[in-house]
């Protein structure tokens, strides 16, 4: 079919959605200016603030990982052109930030490949524009995206390059920084250090102050600081018998905090609080967290998200003779099929 050909007809229904999918589809990649002005920065910017959010509120699936790849490719030939000097390193930095954002978009659906290429090209422009915020950005989500996949050793390893110099660094971004060390030394299950490491972070957080941060870093508040340390205490509780109560109060603090622009965060919290209580508390009080958690999760497209809510099912699965986390179990398996 041409476009001639559909531009003839007047119904839809004469064709069949695969052709249509091909008439829309571009033909050639957007058209690069001739050299980098102000607006092509611009315009990175509000790519990169627009990727975040919808990757927060909804999760990284669906057409959010077309646009992010779409997005990175355009940046990534942009550093090909023309540029004044003045504007080389605000360039550089605007690439590094898009490439943070589209790493972890690629991260939260598991292409882990495409994640650490967008996460690669960040550290580089970083490293270029000497840019320590954003280098230091770019090491934690490596950090994060190692320990996830099984290897916190290579975690730890990542986190501590982003604290090389850290008398350059925010105290916000040092305690981000700590969080993802907590994260690694918790999948290590090794007590002492991570009780260190949030000891470190909590030391850093007191210190935070937003007007010294980059724009990019006021997501990391007092929710998210809560929920990314409790992380690394919930493996302490779980595989190493430690207090549950610590990792708790810091899910409650995030799950309460984090408003619906951050729905992907408070599910996650809610998630791994409700994992949390399951295994070490209440079932009763696990289950009716469990459905809070499911009101946020079941609308996102993030596998991370997916993940977790089939641990909280394995933990439900303990108590197959309380009829309501018999109910959980079956929510939670409508979610994931729906």
């Amino acid at each position: 079919m041409d476009r001639r050909a559909f531009l003839a007809t007047t119904s839809l229904a004469a064709f069949a959605p695969i052709d249509l999918a091909r008439l829309v589809a571009p033909t050639a990649p957007p058209e690069l200016p001739k050299r980098i002005r102000p607006r092509e920065l611009d315009q990175l910017r509000l790519i990169a603030d627009s990727v975040h959010r919808w990757d927060n509120a909804q999760g990284g699936g669906g057409l959010l990982g077309d646009f992010a790849s779409r997005s990175m490719e355009w940046a990534v030939r942009l550093l090909s052109l023309d540029c004044p000097p003045q504007l080389r390193s605000e360039l550089l930095g605007h690439v590094a930030r898009l490439g943070i954002v589209v790493g972890a978009t690629h991260f939260d659906v598991y292409a882990h490949d495409e994640a650490r290429v967008a996460f690669k090209v960040a550290s580089e422009c970083a490293e270029e524009a000497g840019d320590w915020w954003l280098r230091a950005k770019t090491f934690s989500f490596l950090s994060r995206q190692a320990t996830w996949l099984g290897d916190p050793d290579e975690g730890l390893t990542y986190a501590e390059k982003g604290l090389v110099r850290s008398d350059r660094l925010t105290p916000t971004i040092q305690a981000m920084l700590h969080s993802a060390r907590a994260r690694s030394f918790g999948k290590m299950h090794d007590v002492q250090n991570t009780l260190a490491a949030v000891g470190a972070a909590d030391d850093a957080f007191a210190r935070s102050n937003p007007a010294e941060d980059p724009a990019w870093m006021h997501y990391y508040d007092e929710s998210q600081h809560h929920g990314d340390t409790a992380h690394a205490l919930w493996d302490l509780t779980i595989h190493a018998e430690q207090d549950p109560g610590r990792a708790a109060q810091r899910f409650t603090t995030a799950v309460t905090g984090h408003g619906d622009e951050y729905a992907r965060s408070r599910g996650i919290s809610a998630t791994k609080l409700a994992s949390l209580v399951m295994a070490k508390g209440d079932p009763q009080q696990a289950v009716a967290i469990g459905h809070q958690a499911l009101n946020d999760v079941g609308r996102l497209t993030s596998r991370r998200a997916a993940d977790d809510l089939k641990e909280l099912r394995r933990f439900a699965g303990q108590h197959r003779t309380f009829e309501e986390a018999v109910h959980l179990r079956q929510r939670i398996t409508a979610t994931l099929q729906a």
